[in-house]
């Protein structure tokens, strides 16, 4: 990737050169002299240092592909990490009294995600719970299920919204298990 890279800027600085030295010969045309004169006035001043000038043209010479490479390869070369950076608004300093007292008060927010553990079952309901958790758990065959069930307390769904959970633990409940919401 790093070869990769040095040979497409090394091609692209001798573009620019190229065209740096092509400059005069392309303002005597007609056809360029109106274009030439536009973007002279709207260009920015060129920078003091030829070689940040260099390093500009071939930049913008690349294609968005090669953009790309260039910044994760940057990256990494420079050990430079990605952080977020936070939204900047000009009210911010002067709003942050009131949200130190909003923290203060900011009940706990309350758990939508739970995790449904079989903690115990009745002896007599153990088939039809058995089948539930076969119904439940993808790709589980009927000997799997048993083990499962028998090898309690055991975490039967993880990540589940609050309603879901709720019906689930209702349905355990019906056939005779013992099912804690965490």
């Amino acid at each position: 990737m790093a070869s990769r890279c040095s040979t497409l800027l090394c091609s692209t600085s001798r573009l620019a050169s190229a065209r740096i030295a092509l400059a005069p010969l392309a303002s005597r045309s007609r056809w360029l002299a109106t274009e030439a004169a536009s973007s002279s006035s709207a260009a920015p001043p060129p920078p003091s240092d030829p070689k940040i000038g260099r390093i500009v043209d071939d930049i913008s010479g690349l294609t968005l592909l090669q953009a790309a490479d260039l910044v994760t390869l940057l990256k990494s070369r420079l050990n430079i990490q990605e952080i977020t950076m936070p939204a900047a608004s000009a009210a911010a300093p002067a709003a942050a009294a009131p949200v130190e007292e909003a923290a203060v008060e900011e009940k706990p927010k309350e758990k939508t995600i739970f995790n449904l553990k079989l903690q115990s079952f009745d002896a007599a309901a153990k088939p039809k719970i058995i089948r539930e958790v076969k119904a439940l758990i993808p790709n589980l065959t009927l000997i799997d299920a048993k083990k499962f069930v028998e090898s309690v307390p055991q975490v039967l769904k993880e990540n589940m919204p609050k309603e879901d959970a709720e019906k689930l633990k209702a349905v355990l409940e019906k056939l005779g298990a013992v099912v804690v919401l965490e």
